[in-house]
């Protein structure tokens, strides 16, 4: 796996369901200069997994915002996949209205370029990119697709890098920095 962070980020651009689950659209990283990025990938729609994670961000969206930050999902799926998943409610494994776009990386450039693709399956793995305003990919993490990743670990890293100091192990906002 090559490492990104530290890095800039590789340009994309992809066709996106946007989260009304009515329109679709266009996004690219230009899209977000000037911002925070949390850019994540997941495996596939109408899974078990991906809507707990996709709906907890989507929950959490205000306190990104705060924080200067959007949030883009992307997997290898259509826009039109997503938007059937957009317009599913909740109780039926759907993910209902959300707070962000999720983008359709049906050439699989995208997770190629972010190293997160699974060959084999044809599909992304969990990986979570957080981007600075200036297009730099400060904090990477991709994980095995049973497991479900922490909107609250996410935001306490996107905090801390926010902070501009060194942070220790276990740091919360609030907290002294090295």
């Amino acid at each position: 796996m090559a490492r990104l962070t530290g890095k800039k980020a590789p340009y994309f651009e992809m066709e996106t369901a946007l989260g009304n689950g009515q329109d679709f659209g266009k996004v690219t990283l230009d899209d977000y200069k000037g911002k925070w990025l949390v850019f994540f990938f997941y495996p596939l729609d109408f899974t078990f997994v991906c809507p707990t994670e996709i709906t907890a961000l989507s929950d959490a969206y205000d306190q990104f915002a705060e924080l200067d930050t959007e949030i883009l999902g992307v997997s290898t799926d259509s826009v039109y996949s997503h938007r059937a998943w957009i317009t599913t409610p909740r109780d039926q494994n759907g993910l209902g209205e959300l707070n962000f776009p999720l983008a359709a990386d049906l050439t699989h450039k995208v997770a190629r370029d972010y190293d997160v693709l699974s060959e084999e399956e044809g599909t992304a793995l969990r990986g979570l990119f957080i981007i600075n305003p200036e297009g730099e990919v400060k904090y990477e993490v991709v994980t095995h697709n049973d497991v479900g990743r922490s909107v609250e670990e996410t935001l306490r890293v996107l905090q801390a890098l926010q902070s501009g100091g060194l942070c220790p192990a276990n740091w919360r906002p609030g907290m002294k920095t090295l």
